[in-house]
């Protein structure tokens, strides 16, 4: 019963755009190219859902890595995000399948072209900055 009142608060809190309590990520190295990022990571479903929102600033080489425990379409969207970001899908083998443009408080939903294992987010530019593309291949150290 407690569980169930716990779960109907959060609820209730994420409905009215509260802001939850501070979440602790893990970190991942990413590796694409000449580039090796740490990033912040989103490897279970309670940090997939927070992932970069409420935040007003990101770093310029911080970004965030989503894991979906197993391929499948990936979708984002920029509900409670104030920065402008992109996002990269990659594929269980590391190629990026997408790099999509994302603005902040946008509630359409980003969608990969083809089933994926993760999707990268970045301030908005940093993948087209950094000559990162879609066909590229990432390397992920966990």
């Amino acid at each position: 019963m407690k569980i169930i009142f716990i779960l109907s608060s959060l609820l209730f809190c994420v409905a009215l755009g509260a802001k939850p309590t501070e979440t602790t990520f893990g970190q991942v190295s990413v590796e694409v190219n000449t580039h090796v990022v740490q990033l912040e990571f989103a490897d279970t479903y309670e940090l997939r859902s927070q992932g970069l929102m409420y935040r007003k600033s990101l770093c310029a080489q911080c970004g965030m890595l989503f894991y979906y425990n197993q391929s499948k379409t990936g979708s984002m969207w920029m509900r409670n995000t104030f920065i402008p970001l992109d996002v990269a899908f990659i594929r269980k083998d590391g190629v990026i399948t997408d790099i999509s443009a994302m603005q902040p408080h946008d509630e359409s939903i980003t969608a990969s072209s083809e089933e994926v294992l993760y999707a990268w987010e970045m301030n908005q530019g940093w993948f087209k900055r950094n000559g990162i593309a879609v066909g590229d291949t990432v390397t992920i150290k966990e």
